[in-house]
């Protein structure tokens, strides 16, 4: 089965009405509730479907007459009307971490002042699948990083201009932007994408984590899980890295934002448990 990260199932029907309010294109928490404030909800609110992060809002889009459609009018009319770069002029980023909600990239766009008008369509990669980073963010949250995976992922891409994909790399020292081989990773592009994938002029780029992956036990990749969980699990593995981060989630993030315990953790994790290297495999 391949990894389903794009949302995660709340425990309970309360939570789950919720959770849906808060991803429908509307609501105002799919492009204010970012993981960089709020580390528990990492990778952070993703949309239900494909849409057009356009500033605060995040716009659907519909795919019909062959064209990808945002208030009514096709895609790229609808961004050149707003001074937006077309389609065929934007990279597509394959997010298998917090790039994939609107929030995350709607702060790293204002943060870099570049504009904040960025369509998200979704994709499957073959062979490809969210990891565990063996690093922890500066905000609290242990982020994801692309791992080896047989089967298919479900992923969101980010179609950014020239100076947003410049923004994404400041944004990422952890990490290196590599461009897929489609020949061990091919991309296959949701809806009126998918033309220009088969006109062969989209190049999937995705960021390859530097410091390697978490691996279970037995070495294989370990999958990227709800923050609360997969921290928890991890401080219920090792008593020497609850004695430093605290003995729940909460508390691991509230510490690990010091420096020194977040270097000390980082030794810790990366001791306890086997590092797999780099997984993307980049184009010749």
């Amino acid at each position: 089965m391949p990894h389903d990260f794009t949302h995660h199932r709340p425990a309970s029907p309360a939570l789950a009405r919720d959770d849906l309010a808060h991803r429908h294109p509307a609501s105002p928490a799919l492009t204010r509730d970012d993981p960089m404030a709020l580390p528990l909800t990492y990778p952070g609110l993703l949309p239900q479907g494909p849409g057009v992060l356009a500033g605060h809002r995040f716009l659907p889009l519909a795919g019909h007459d062959g064209d990808w459609h945002v208030e009514g009018s096709p895609i790229d009319t609808w961004l050149t009307a707003r001074g937006a770069a077309p389609m065929r002029a934007r990279h597509a980023v394959v997010a298998v971490g917090s790039n994939a909600a609107p929030a995350q990239l709607h702060r790293k766009f204002t943060r870099h002042r570049v504009p904040t008008v960025a369509p998200l369509t979704r994709v499957r990669v073959r062979g490809l699948a969210p990891g565990v980073s063996a690093h922890i963010s500066r905000y609290g949250y242990i982020p994801a990083a692309p791992v080896a995976a047989p089967g298919v992922s479900e992923l969101f891409v980010s179609w950014v201009d020239d100076r947003q994909l410049a923004a994404l790399d400041r944004t990422e020292p952890n990490y290196r932007r590599r461009v897929l081989d489609p020949g061990a990773h091919p991309v296959s592009f949701d809806g009126p994408a998918a033309r220009l994938e088969g006109a062969g002029a989209v190049a999937c780029h995705v960021y390859e984590g530097l410091h390697g992956c978490l691996a279970d036990e037995a070495g294989r990749p370990m999958r990227l899980a709800p923050q609360r969980r997969l921290i928890g699990a991890l401080l219920d593995a090792s008593a020497e890295l609850a004695r430093v981060c605290g003995g729940t989630p909460e508390e691991f993030v509230a510490r690990v934002r010091d420096p020194r315990v977040r270097d000390t953790a980082q030794r810790l994790l990366r001791g306890g448990r086997c590092v797999t290297g780099p997984a993307a495999r980049a184009a010749a």
